[in-house]
């Protein structure tokens, strides 16, 4: 089951980041960025959040599961959608250890004939 953009809107919503997080489809599911760097993933109406060790202490009582089978386990946070405080801490704090988005190479253009 793919992920609704209702409920994309709704996770964006509760955030209360203004423009600053976003998302694209991919592979019929969402990838949700603060600042550009991906902090979560949506997938089947769930909120996954990307796990790092500077954020440990902020989802260890939250479930983890993967969000396609055989993928590694994420902190599953869909109980944070009903406490926007701790949601939006939770997304500053995973964009905070986030690696910097890499910066594509310009394209060669072809040398004309």
């Amino acid at each position: 089951m793919a992920t609704d953009r209702s409920f994309i809107d709704y996770v964006a919503e509760q955030a209360g980041l203004e423009g600053r997080l976003t998302s694209r489809r991919m592979f019929g599911e969402y990838a949700l960025y603060l600042s550009g760097r991906v902090v979560a993933f949506a997938a089947d109406n769930s909120l996954y959040v990307k796990a790092f060790d500077g954020t440990q202490a902020l989802t260890a009582d939250l479930p983890a599961r993967p969000f396609y089978p055989g993928g590694k386990p994420y902190p599953l946070a869909d109980e944070l959608l009903d406490d926007p405080e701790r949601l939006r801490a939770l997304l500053i704090a995973t964009e905070a250890c986030a690696p910097k988005p890499v910066a594509k190479p310009p394209r060669k253009r072809r040398a004309e004939r």
